[in-house]
């Protein structure tokens, strides 16, 4: 690195909409709420990118270089919000062997906002001097998608979850998650902010993120961790909602007494448990699933918390986290096998880590799910997005299809 990254963050009026300051074509962004942070326009500081093959885990080769890179930077940060100071937006692959990039990506501005405060991040190398502005840029006109079965049929969703009931049968694994897709494209140029802004105004309770391609709104966090405090929301275990007040709370009722939901749901809490500890102290959840209401389904939900041991970031849990139960299986190295052999694609950043990091090793990570990954050429903008399902013994092809639809919803339904 040729010079050191300088880093000044200051206070600034309210602005309604952080998501207007973002690149059209590119944007990048993590929001909830109404507050996040966005990046400025499409200028990029710096890229940090790993890639099959290393030899080591990607996580820790991103977690060490970010290390190296935030612990020479000359930072200025009187407000110490989350997303304020150095920061840096992450997208993962979900599989070590994946053709796709896992990428940490520096922006050369940052527009934030929490709790009623706002704030500008400018971040520039040391040699470079040049003045940088905020300004929003007016939103492109709506446009639509079209998306269609991709490399798993509907038909080859149930064959694959028949085969993976199979392997459960005869006791190689107890769970394996299984995706499926969607292919197709959105007209070039298309302004994608309206897809992130549909998402995040859709879903507010989910977090809506843009890093990279990858776009969605993931209701399950990974990882956070804020001023050392760790803590962590598991999810799994699904029903669709009721078309009326009386048939959602018969789903609801189903699932809270689901046996087999609420095994699911501890294969997934067990597995977050043991990757945090040698990360934390004090580490606890709660002992009983609660039921999180999303606008189109209900999951079971547990929420970790502890805190994180001396030197460590949110990196790091990433890595020691994913991937869990909830978007694998169990035992998770059988269930990888599995998936790759059972799904006839490469899910990319699909159920990887998606989130950021800032220079305390602070940071939000979820899981990217309800997303899809968007790649421009000269075609124009092709467009996979991705839906899984849980299977372990019991579960019926034909349903776990309904799943992904459901889950297939939110982003098809804003494509559309």
């Amino acid at each position: 690195m040729s010079s050191r990254l300088v880093v000044r963050t200051r206070e600034i009026d309210p602005i309604e909409d952080p998501l207007a300051y973002a690149d059209p074509a590119r944007p990048l962004a993590w929001l909830r709420r109404g507050d996040g942070i966005v990046a400025v326009g499409d200028e990029v500081v710096q890229t940090i990118t790993v890639s099959a093959g290393t030899g080591r885990p990607r996580s820790g080769a991103i977690a060490d270089a970010w290390r190296e890179l935030s612990a020479d930077a000359d930072i200025d940060d009187p407000l110490s919000l989350p997303g304020s100071g150095l920061v840096a937006f992450g997208a993962l692959a979900f599989d070590e062997d994946s053709a796709a990039d896992s990428v940490l990506v520096v922006p050369a501005l940052v527009v934030g906002r929490h709790r009623g405060r706002t704030w500008l991040t400018t971040i520039r190398s040391s040699d470079d001097d040049r003045p940088r502005d905020a300004a929003p840029r007016p939103y492109g006109p709506h446009w639509a998608g079209t998306v269609g079965p991709g490399a798993q049929t509907p038909q080859g969703y149930q064959d694959s979850v028949r085969r993976a009931l199979t392997r459960i049968a005869d006791g190689e694994l107890s769970k394996v998650v299984l995706a499926r897709d969607l292919t197709g494209s959105i007209p070039a140029g298309s302004d994608l902010r309206r897809l992130v802004r549909a998402l995040s105004t859709g879903y507010p309770d989910t977090w809506a993120f843009a890093v990279d391609g990858l776009i969605g709104a993931s209701p399950e966090t990974l990882v956070t961790v804020q001023q050392r405090t760790v803590t962590a929301r598991v999810l799994a275990g699904t029903i669709g909602r009721g078309a009326d007040a009386d048939a959602d709370t018969a789903a609801s009722a189903h699932l809270a007494s689901s046996t087999k939901d609420l095994d699911e749901h501890q294969y997934a809490v067990h597995s977050v448990l043991a990757s945090l500890r040698p990360h934390t102290r004090a580490l606890a959840a709660s002992e009983q699933p609660f039921l999180l209401k999303l606008p189109n389904l209900f999951h079971l939900a547990t929420d970790v918390e502890g805190e994180l041991a001396e030197g460590g970031s949110s990196l790091d849990l990433v890595g020691a986290l994913h991937p869990t139960a909830a978007v694998a299986g169990t035992p998770t190295p059988v269930a990888i096998k599995a998936i790759r052999e059972l799904e006839p694609f490469d899910r990319g950043r699909y159920a990887g880590p998606v989130g950021w990091v800032d220079a305390h090793g602070n940071g939000e990570w979820a899981i990217a799910l309800r997303c899809a990954q968007f790649t421009t050429d000269d075609e124009g903008i092709a467009v996979t997005a991705y839906a899984g399902a849980g299977i372990v013994a019991g579960s019926d092809p034909e349903s776990e299809l309904l799943e992904t639809r459901v889950k297939f919803r939110p982003l098809v339904d804003a494509l559309a």
